[in-house]
């Protein structure tokens, strides 16, 4: 399963890209979610495990609509994620 992930603000800079596809195999499994996903990407450790943390306060979105992590995805889906956006 390929998807388009999208990085954003701080978590751009900290993983150093604003977007890639990752190419996901199911094995089998009939779906993914957007947590699965953010858990996927923190395996990878350093920068990636620091900006995606669990217990850090992080926005995802997917397909351009703001979700939580128990959302499915399917093949060709984007998913991104990014801090919190305050204004004043």
């Amino acid at each position: 399963m390929k998807i388009n992930l999208r990085f954003f603000a701080s978590v751009r800079e900290l993983v150093g890209t604003g977007q890639e596809v990752l190419e996901v195999d199911a094995g089998g499994v009939s779906r993914l979610t957007v947590g699965e996903v953010r858990t996927l990407l923190i395996a990878r450790g350093g920068n990636w495990e620091y900006a995606l943390a669990q217990g850090r306060a992080l926005r995802m979105a997917h397909n351009q609509v703001m979700c939580d992590a128990d959302t499915v995805i399917g093949e060709g889906d984007e998913v991104a994620f990014f801090p919190p956006v305050t204004g004043g």
